[in-house]
């Protein structure tokens, strides 16, 4: 279980401390709504906050993060990672849904936004369709504070599920879509379906 640390604590300086945190996992494992689970309890401490999303993700809304469960909390959608240093501006507190579609440069902006004393917390998928790591997360994961990986439940079999399975045979590495085009899986029931050389 994750506690959040305070954004209080400061350094013999004077400058504030920052962190990272990572929350990762398969689809459908409830990522977004532990994202903003945490950025509400900021909010309600009133701390200033600033959220981002990739500006491609309109699965539910066009500018609000939106969980599967139809929680959601609003936010700034970007084109790059760069964008998100421009937009952050005073604020203690940075949210980041979807982290794995930004461009590697995310864990460069994560770590500077850190660097100057914001919290920074992001969400995303830390496997593709593949089972490969996705995008930046590794980077990421890497030099968090923070790390935590939620599971969901094996749509298959009803084990614990840390992939995504992709219900189409699209090849492309990124495909927006939900219930339709993604079933989580358990690793067993993963790799009895998935059909790839690399696999066997």
């Amino acid at each position: 279980m994750f506690v959040e640390p305070r954004i209080d604590k400061f350094k013999a300086d004077g400058k504030s401390v920052g962190w990272i945190e990572v929350v990762c996992g398969s689809m459908f494992s409830g990522k977004t709504e532990e994202l903003i689970r945490r950025l509400n309890r900021a909010l309600i401490a009133r701390q200033a906050v600033e959220i981002f999303k990739p500006a491609l993700d309109t699965r539910y809304d066009e500018t609000n993060v939106v969980s599967h469960n139809d929680s959601y909390i609003r936010s700034t959608p970007v084109q790059f990672a760069n964008d998100i240093l421009l937009l952050a501006g005073d604020c203690d507190v940075v949210g980041i849904d979807e982290a794995q579609f930004f461009d590697p440069e995310l864990v460069m902006v994560a770590r500077t936004l850190a660097n100057k004393g914001k919290r920074v917390i992001l969400a995303g998928l830390d496997m593709d369709f593949k089972g490969e790591p996705f995008g930046p997360m590794p980077g990421l994961m890497g030099i968090a504070e923070f790390v935590t990986k939620v599971h969901a439940i094996c749509m298959k079999c009803g084990g614990v599920a840390s992939y995504s399975f992709r219900l189409n045979t699209s090849d492309e590495k990124v495909l927006l879509g939900e219930h339709d085009a993604y079933e989580a899986r358990c690793r067993n029931c993963f790799y009895e379906d998935f059909k790839d050389d690399l696999t066997s």
